[in-house]
């Protein structure tokens, strides 16, 4: 669980410590199963889907293409929920609560 105040940023951490083994990074925004963040390390593309759920995440998330972990800037009570991770080897869910 991760408690943030509203305005706060948060890093989720992929705590991926390599990334060879990895083909695809996708992160979702659980409580709607919307697909928010993906890598995809064979083409060497990094994708960022901050229009989704009528734009919440516009310019508020920065995915780091060494680690894979995401960070969600300015946040607001609409980002609480769950998030989750997914490679083809791990997957990681997170439970983010805003104040």
């Amino acid at each position: 669980q991760i408690l943030v105040e509203e305005g706060d940023s948060v890093t989720l951490n992929s705590d991926l410590t390599e990334m060879k083994d990895v083909d695809v990074i996708q992160w979702r925004f659980w409580s709607e199963d919307t697909l928010i963040a993906e890598i995809n390390v064979t083409a060497d593309r990094i994708t960022v889907y901050d229009d989704v759920l009528d734009g919440r995440f516009r310019d508020r998330l920065k995915l780091d293409k060494q680690t894979g972990s995401l960070t969600i800037t300015n946040i607001r009570t609409e980002h609480a929920g769950y998030y989750e991770l997914q490679t083809n080897s791990v997957r990681r869910s997170f439970s983010l609560f805003v104040s």
